[in-house]
């Protein structure tokens, strides 16, 4: 095998990293995981994930982790409310959506970040996650590298794979090309407690999902597996337009949503002052469509570190897992002669069908901001 005596560096913890490295681990290999956090329950999660089919339940089904899945995800987060920014519903599947149905095309069982990352931790070996290890540089050694953490600790790999997200520090290292401002931020909102704090929206969820169009802008939001409820405003602006607003300030977040969101309605507002502090805006980028460069023989990047791109087709952590198991059937396999050639088949496979996820991204973006989108997002899921 390729990967015999090698040393893997996997550079992030995030669903890519873990799938990966729990994929390899099945092949045998010799992975370790540098994660930033400090330890498992360090991160606050965000909004659940749908897994699709052909990636994100394929790798999961490649680890041997479905029946795991199964007893895991969240029945019924999938359901789906669309309304108007007057809070008008103008859809709605909750009487007809099926809870469980895996091997069908559009059967997209949702999984909050948390427990899917409990998951993939728990079907790892021993120590195999190396915490508090925020990655800051590394240098060439022989054949292979000597990376460097803040935490004063270095470690030798002869391969390793940037996992580490859309602001990698891993990905300079093999290419100077920069992602770009797609036009549209989105401000992250949570509210806790949601079924004391804000029943009616609580209701209206049932554990789901919810979609709010109107005036070329958007509220996305759903429900998390702690009774928590997270949302997305979400509306096309320039990069510099929050620069006089303090997000850590009620006053000045309800002051800047009535300006901003002017034609939504009371009750959307009632909700953002329910909301916890701060709000986290979040502007959106993608990697241009054409990238590309030289393959390396031992360094290689996957998920947003590769492909960053918007969320409008729920392909971000689908895309970081489909890379986790394509790269290492790559190296596993016989298909090729070298760890170099490896390499270089799966970033070529992967940067064309990332193109193609990011290419809908950004035009499910451009719908769902224009003065058609709740017609059209009503079309689209009716």
């Amino acid at each position: 095998m390729k990967l015999q005596d090698k040393k893997i560096a996997i550079v992030g913890g995030g669903p890519g990293g873990l799938t990966l490295a729990r994929l390899l681990q099945l092949k045998d290999a010799d992975v370790k995981v540098y994660e930033r956090d400090f330890d498992a329950t360090a991160r606050v999660t965000g909004s659940p994930l749908d897994m699709h089919k052909e990636s994100g339940l394929a790798a999961i089904i490649k680890a041997e982790l479905l029946d795991v899945f199964r007893k895991t995800f969240r029945p019924g987060a999938d359901k789906m409310v669309i309304a108007d920014d007057h809070g008008t519903i103008a859809f709605s599947d909750h009487d007809t959506n099926v809870h469980e149905n895996f091997g069908h095309e559009h059967f997209r069982p949702e999984i909050d970040r948390g427990p899917l990352r409990n998951m993939l931790l728990d079907s790892l070996k021993p120590e195999t996650v190396v915490w508090d290890s925020h990655f800051i540089s590394m240098d060439k050694q022989g054949d292979g590298w000597n990376l460097h953490f803040k935490n004063g600790s270095s470690a030798y790999a002869d391969i390793v794979i940037g996992s580490d997200g859309a602001n990698s520090k891993i990905r300079p290292y093999i290419t100077p090309i920069k992602p770009v401002y797609s036009g549209i931020t989105m401000i992250e909102v949570n509210v806790h407690d949601a079924s004391k704090t804000t029943p009616d929206m609580y209701k209206l969820l049932d554990g789901g999902k919810i979609m709010a169009f109107g005036n070329e802008q958007c509220i996305l939001g759903g429900q998390k597996g702690n009774g928590n409820i997270g949302f997305y405003l979400s509306l096309k602006t320039n990069l510099d337009s929050f620069t006089k607003v303090d997000f850590s300030n009620k006053i000045q977040v309800l002051e800047w949503f009535t300006k901003t969101f002017s034609n939504w309605s009371d009750s959307w507002q009632e909700l953002i002052g329910k909301a916890e502090m701060p709000f986290i805006p979040r502007p959106i980028y993608y990697m241009p469509l054409d990238q590309t460069w030289k393959a390396w023989p031992n360094l290689t990047i996957i998920g947003d570190a590769a492909h960053v791109m918007p969320p409008f087709a729920g392909e971000g952590a689908n895309m970081a897992m489909l890379d986790a198991l394509e790269l290492s059937e790559a190296l596993t396999s016989d298909t090729s002669d070298s760890i170099e050639e490896a390499i270089a088949v799966y970033e070529t496979n992967m940067r064309q069908r990332a193109a193609m996820a990011t290419q809908e991204s950004i035009e499910n973006g451009e719908k769902m901001h224009s003065a058609e989108a709740l017609k059209l997002m009503v079309g689209f899921f009716g």
